[in-house]
């Protein structure tokens, strides 16, 4: 029978807690991330804001400013979807990146599984073929299974980005066209 050793318990301790900070460290890059879109965002909102208030007080009448609300219309929902748009990226991004991490845990933890299986079916006594086939075919489904989840992921995240551009593309054509339909009934 085989037992870890001190050495083998430590390495795998310190593998595990190198990966814990480098995940650790992947999600507060993101929420850097979130943090500077944010902050561009108040910046430049308070700026058009203020010029907004400025245009709006010395609008001369009722029709300029309808104008001037028309003109704010479009800009307003593009950026909306530019934000949107960013936001997903960040996630987007993080996520690959811890997904990346767990893939590599999950195979490097297959390979030491498989080593191990290996390893017990050649220590095993005789007459335990049959055992021997059995736990390789397991792990052999559990391996397909993983994959087919991993690529079903895969399209199921495909799918989502293609809806959200989907939105966000009709988002921005609407408020395009709200926009026109303003401006001519101003």
């Amino acid at each position: 029978m085989s037992y870890l050793t001190p050495e083998q318990v430590a390495a795998a301790s310190k593998a595990n807690l190198e990966t814990l900070f480098g995940l650790t460290s992947k999600a507060f890059e993101g929420v850097e991330k979130l943090v500077e879109l944010n902050l561009q965002v108040a910046k430049a909102t308070l700026a058009e804001t203020q010029e907004t208030a400025k245009a709006a007080l010395s609008a001369k009448d009722a029709q300029e400013l309808l104008a001037l609300q028309a003109s704010l219309l479009q800009p307003s929902a593009e950026k909306a979807a530019a934000y949107s748009r960013h936001l997903y990226d960040i996630a987007a991004a993080t996520s690959a990146e811890v997904s990346k991490t767990a893939e590599a845990q999950f195979a490097e933890l297959q390979k030491s599984f498989a080593g191990a299986v290996d390893a017990a079916i050649k220590n095993a006594p005789a007459g335990t073929e049959n055992a021997a086939t059995l736990v390789k075919s397991a792990m052999t489904a559990a391996n397909n299974a993983y994959e087919s989840a991993q690529k079903a992921a895969k399209q199921a995240a495909d799918i989502v980005e293609a809806n959200f551009n989907a939105v966000t593309s009709t988002a921005v054509k609407a408020s395009q066209a709200a926009a026109k339909t303003a401006k001519r009934a101003a």
